[in-house]
């Protein structure tokens, strides 16, 4: 029969050593998450890069007047005029249910407008929706804008020109 002192002896070193491993793998996790950095979306839409030492910069920066000259040329050039809206055009009618879904996220058909005519410096009645295709997750919309027939996406509540990564 073995002596109870070195029994509890070796019941402690187990506990001892359990707790360890449970303290090491904690602090092992601790540190990888404290380390990362995050990227998030402020109010207006712009991407913000959350650094680890507690500094922070914008992703998106904003444009300098000769990038804004370039860009507003690009999008004044028509691209094929007969494939826009018609005076007597009427917009299609969106699913209601998944626009009140969307509401919440700032991704309803009325702020994919507002986002198209912040990018091609025009107001959202000059935005026109030729056809669309449309689920809770994703969507595709087809404006014309200026004359010009222009792709947007929807993915979650994420509202991006079609072929752009961010």
């Amino acid at each position: 029969m073995e002596n109870p002192k070195l029994f509890t002896v070796k019941i402690t070193k187990q506990i001892i050593m359990k707790n360890y491993f449970l303290g090491l793998f904690l602090l092992m996790c601790f540190i990888s998450t404290a380390q990362n950095n995050y990227i998030v979306k402020t109010d207006d839409g712009r991407r913000v890069l959350l650094k680890a030492d507690y500094t922070w910069e914008y992703i998106d920066l904003e444009k300098t007047p000769n990038d804004s000259l370039i860009a507003n040329t690009a999008i004044t050039k028509p691209l094929k005029k007969e494939t826009c809206a018609t005076a007597d055009f009427t917009e299609p009618k969106l699913n209601a249910k998944i626009q009140s879904q969307l509401k919440r996220g700032r991704a309803t058909i009325k702020h994919v407008k507002a986002k198209v005519a912040k990018d091609y410096n025009c107001n959202t009645d000059e935005v026109i929706l030729l056809s669309f295709k449309e689920q809770k997750a994703k969507a595709t919309y087809n404006f014309c804008v200026k004359g010009n027939n222009i792709t947007y996406k929807r993915i979650g509540n994420s509202i991006l020109k079609k072929g752009e990564l961010f």
